[in-house]
């Protein structure tokens, strides 16, 4: 079978019936405890610059270990002492290979001052829980820690072992990245037949339950250093050569410039599939859109800006830096760039275009950091038949579709290195409200239990539970 030629199967309801899993809802005890490692982490502060990802990994371990998790099964450590990574190994029996359950606990930096609330305290309010992480990502890493523990507890015995890996330094990469780490040094911790990762969820719209998407390919990043530098000089003497006035032209046209619309093997069945969901004149864009015409490509670029990211490749001003003094002419402007790359279009591509875009010579174009990125995972016929069969049994009509998240994630590191990756997680969120490393982060209350539920079921289903 073709890699996406299961689609029909992916967007009509499953045909099978399963046995009733209930409600959606776990049991009130293993709320209670997801919710309180969900809080826990979360009020860690681990941000990416200015935070530790060790903390979290001893607060998940110790968690373990009150659960009877005995030492040999349990590893701390990482790149440096601040940047642990915790991997915890559940045994299992059977000649298969093990399922590895991957999150990672650092955050996007959060500053009092943006938030409505203390970024870093763990609120309920209105029907969500609130805080940095929240959503991104580590609700996921608690309902690992919590599901694991609950499978202890009920005894349960898969036909695999269940690896679960909470990791530092995913949302900069760089030295530390606990992925990278493990799979250079503690390869054997984490080896794996296939991982569930972050990067796809359940979209929603205006309440209703639209998809839950399976995330099997990512964009890659890049970031661009554009800097120009100048003699400078007296502010009472102005020059045109001024070296912010030329970083802020060619940013200019940064803002008006886009990169070509395109669909790619995933995004086309994707794009099918949502053409079967969705309803009114961008039913008939989205289907055009799959079967190539630029003219759709267009329209259903402008209805979301998901759908723009999805079609092309994208680049957008970051940071921004210069000048040394209030009355000097600046000897330094600069500016970060960050580019989220189709996997076809490659690196000389993408800097090839921001050189036309920038076009003056002042202005110079450096790659910052290292550039990775992964295949696609293949599609198999068991990861879409349990998450299609569960997504239908929990949430009747909801179908499942296949991705190419707009963003990035340590999925490409495992990619890479030959286990295969697919992101799915379970928890419905608004689309056109996501806040992933934006002001007051939130997940919905009854989406963090019900995604707790369904992940605690996929899991089972794919290591030792009939399918």
């Amino acid at each position: 079978m073709a890699q996406y030629d299961m689609l029909r199967f992916l967007i009509l309801p499953s045909l099978v019936v399963m046995s009733a899993i209930g409600q959606t809802m776990p049991p009130e005890p293993e709320r209670q405890l997801a919710h309180d490692i969900y809080k826990e982490l979360v009020e860690i502060k681990s941000g990416y610059t200015t935070g530790a990802t060790t903390p979290v990994a001893e607060a998940a371990a110790a968690r373990l270990r009150a659960a009877g998790f005995s030492e040999s099964d349990i590893f701390v450590g990482g790149a440096i002492p601040a940047k642990a990574n915790l991997v915890v190994r559940y045994k299992g029996s059977g000649p298969h290979k093990p399922i590895l359950l991957l999150a990672h606990t650092d955050v996007v930096e959060a500053k009092r001052e943006d938030w409505s609330m203390d970024p870093f305290q763990f609120i309920e309010r209105d029907g969500y829980f609130y805080g940095r992480g929240t959503a991104d990502d580590k609700a996921q890493a608690a309902v690992w820690i919590a599901n694991l523990i609950r499978y202890k507890r009920e005894g349960f015995k898969p036909d695999r072992d269940i690896v679960v890996a909470l990791t530092a330094d995913e949302e900069g990469g760089g030295p530390y990245n606990g992925v990278q780490w493990l799979l250079k040094n503690k390869r054997g911790l984490i080896d794996a037949e296939f991982a569930l990762n972050e990067g796809g969820w359940g979209e929603m719209a205006a309440g209703k339950r639209i998809s839950n998407d399976l995330q099997v390919s990512e964009k890659y990043v890049i970031n661009f250093r554009w800097e120009v530098r100048n003699k400078g000089g007296h502010s009472s003497l102005p020059v045109a050569d001024n070296a912010i006035y030329h970083l802020a032209a060619a940013l200019d046209r940064l803002s008006k410039f886009g990169f070509p619309l395109k669909t790619n093997e995933v995004t086309r069945a994707y794009f099918e599939a949502m053409s079967k969901i969705e309803s009114g004149p961008v039913k008939g864009d989205l289907a055009a859109a799959a079967g190539g015409s630029t003219e759709a490509m267009q329209k259903v670029a402008q209805a979301t800006t998901a759908w723009n990211a999805t079609l092309r490749t994208t680049c957008v001003a970051t940071q921004i830096e210069g000048g040394h003094a209030r009355n000097a002419l600046p000897q330094l402007a600069a500016a970060n760039v960050n580019c989220r790359v189709l996997p076809e279009d490659s690196v000389e591509y993408v800097q090839n275009a921001l050189q036309g875009v920038i076009a003056d010579d002042n202005v110079k174009l450096t790659i910052s950091g290292e550039v990775g990125k992964g295949p696609a995972s293949p599609m198999r016929e068991d990861v879409l038949r349990s998450v299609s069969r569960l997504t239908d049994t929990l949430w009747p009509g909801v179908p499942t579709v296949p991705i190419m998240v707009m963003g990035a994630t340590d999925g490409l590191y495992l990619r890479a290195a030959g286990i295969p990756t697919y992101g799915v997680q379970g928890f419905f969120m608004d689309r056109d409200d996501i806040r992933f490393h934006g002001r007051d982060e939130r997940m919905g209350v009854t989406a963090f239990y019900e995604g707790q539920t369904f992940l605690y079921e996929l899991v089972k289903a794919l290591s030792g539970a009939a399918q």
